[in-house]
């Protein structure tokens, strides 16, 4: 019984992690932040949500490349609140909202 708890109470955490997550309208200080698990399930969810890929789940070698372009560009974003959807080479110049 408490092995059937734990899996449940595990599974259940995983989907509270995916319904409070803010995809593409996190702030690059929070996705910056956050453990690599965070990270790309925060991608993950952009990917999906955000973006026009061919396919509905993005692979991990995408969410990879993702996140690293997103970690990069949040570090030089002049307003750390820019939503990660936003982040750009603009954003290093002029402060994006």
């Amino acid at each position: 019984m408490a092995v059937l708890l734990t899996v449940l109470l595990a599974s259940g955490c995983d989907q509270a992690k995916e319904a409070v997550n803010k995809g593409g309208d996190t702030p690059c200080n929070e996705f910056i932040a956050q453990d690599s698990d965070k990270q790309h399930v925060t991608v993950r969810k952009y990917l999906q949500n955000d973006t026009n890929l061919t396919t509905s789940t993005p692979d991990d070698n995408t969410v990879d490349g993702a996140i690293a372009a997103i970690n990069l560009m949040c570090r030089a974003q002049a307003n750390a609140a820019t939503p990660i959807k936003n982040a750009d080479l603009t954003g290093v110049l002029v402060p994006k909202k």
